[in-house]
């Protein structure tokens, strides 16, 4: 079934994520100067099925939840991108997110086309048994359009390996083998790879080490704001620290702690852990959320939802860094005032890749049977992270474009490549 887009408000447009990647997308082609035709294959998602799943619940009522799947772009390679559940996933969100992948992948230079998928449902309210239900039935309707030569799904927001671990077990009983490889970011003891947990973080720090070099600045002298304390944030933070790096305010939905000269995030994640939050933290000062994205500091890196700079608040960031370690945080608009203003944006398509890449190295263990140590892993990530980065800024020195349309420009001209190079089957 092909999902219609909603209609848009003019008071959400700025907000809406698949407008907002269109808006990038046809800056770059038009740098690029790609043909109409080239543009309308890019632009448009190769496959959106929308799926309905009936579940009983644990006490005894049917309910029917509604799941998403959407295969944007298989030119170069599988579908890869994750799955979210939240009660608040719409068919746009899906959609941009698929599209994110795609340039994601093509920046990282990996044999990997773009999807995502999303459950609408709130997992707060349901239990493990009904959240494991949810995933089987909608793996069941979803086995053949996944599999490792077709689309690989991942975790996202509130999926976790468990999530993945039943989805490669429902896609294997219904192919009668084991097939390790149909997903990624799954236990290590089912194949999952050494080194995934903190590959996102990990790919943030090794992109903002390398705008550290450029603007000859020292990592010990470095101020960082993070945005988000979860997975990406939280271990970002633990890594910039152990790097040297002063991580003077961590922001969370239900707080924010400062510190001028820095926060011990081991004792932060310690402290949440028994606590559930991470206010009353003893060793840093507690201030207003909305306030400390506008702090003075070096880097700024936004690891929590999409939409959190934009044009109303753009022109307060007092960051020279922008390193967006989640997916969408700025919109379009805001991406001319931070231009204005300076600030050196790292992209989330560049920025947030090292999760796709350890995703893609667990695909080729799981394809060949054989694991990596951890240090290769993280020493091959590093690699593609540098080399990506360095990819996408000579070619923003070159065209005097900002890095946000370097990337996309870089990621549309190799999907483009690959499209022409199969040519269009009819």
């Amino acid at each position: 079934m092909i999902a219609e887009a909603a209609p848009v408000s003019t008071h959400d447009k700025e907000f809406n994520p698949w407008l907002a990647a269109e808006a990038r997308f046809n800056e770059a082609a038009r740098r690029l100067e790609l043909d109409e035709g080239m543009q309308k294959v890019l632009r448009t998602p190769a496959m959106e099925v929308t799926v309905h799943i009936p579940v009983q619940l644990d006490d005894g009522r049917l309910e029917v939840f509604t799941g998403y799947r959407v295969q944007h772009s298989i030119a170069r390679g599988p579908a890869k991108g994750g799955i979210r559940y939240a009660p608040d996933v719409t068919i746009d969100e899906v959609r941009a997110l698929a599209s994110w992948m795609t340039w994601k992948c093509a920046v990282a230079n990996i044999p990997f086309g773009g999807g995502k998928g999303g459950v609408i449902c709130d997992p707060s309210v349901l239990s493990e048994t009904e959240l494991e239900k949810i995933t089987r039935r909608y793996t069941a309707e979803l086995v053949d359009v996944i599999g490792p030569e077709r689309d690989v799904p991942a975790p996202d927001m509130n999926t976790n390996e468990q999530t993945m671990a039943w989805i490669m077990d429902t896609y294997s009983m219904h192919k009668r083998t084991t097939v390790t490889a149909v997903v990624t970011g799954k236990p290590f003891q089912l194949g999952g790879s050494r080194g995934r947990v903190e590959a996102t973080g990990r790919g943030c720090l090794f992109v903002t080490l390398q705008a550290l070099r450029r603007f000859h600045m020292e990592p010990a002298d470095t101020r960082v704001v993070v945005q988000g304390f979860g997975n990406v944030g939280g271990m970002a933070s633990k890594l910039m620290r152990a790097a040297g790096m002063k991580i003077v305010c961590v922001i969370e939905w239900d707080g924010a702690l400062y510190n001028p000269h820095g926060i011990d995030i081991t004792a932060l994640a310690q402290h949440r852990k028994e606590a559930g939050t991470i206010r009353d933290f003893p060793d840093a000062e507690a201030i207003d959320p909305k306030d400390a994205l506008f702090l003075e500091c070096d880097v700024l890196l936004p690891a929590a939802k999409e939409n959190q700079i934009h044009s109303q608040n753009a022109g307060h960031i007092r960051a020279k860094i922008l390193c967006e370690g989640a997916n969408g945080p700025t919109t379009a608009e805001a991406d001319r005032i931070l231009e204005d203003r300076k600030v050196f944006v790292i992209p989330d398509i560049l920025a947030n890749g090292g999760g796709v890449t350890v995703s893609y190295f667990e695909w080729v263990q799981d394809r060949q049977g054989y694991f990596w140590n951890e240090g290769l892993v993280n020493g091959r990530l590093e690699e593609i992270m540098v080399n990506s980065f360095k990819d996408v800024t000579s070619l923003a020195d070159h065209h005097g474009v900002h890095n946000r349309t370097a990337a996309y420009m870089l990621a549309l001209d190799r999907v483009a490549f690959a499209v022409k190079l199969r040519g269009i089957y009819a």
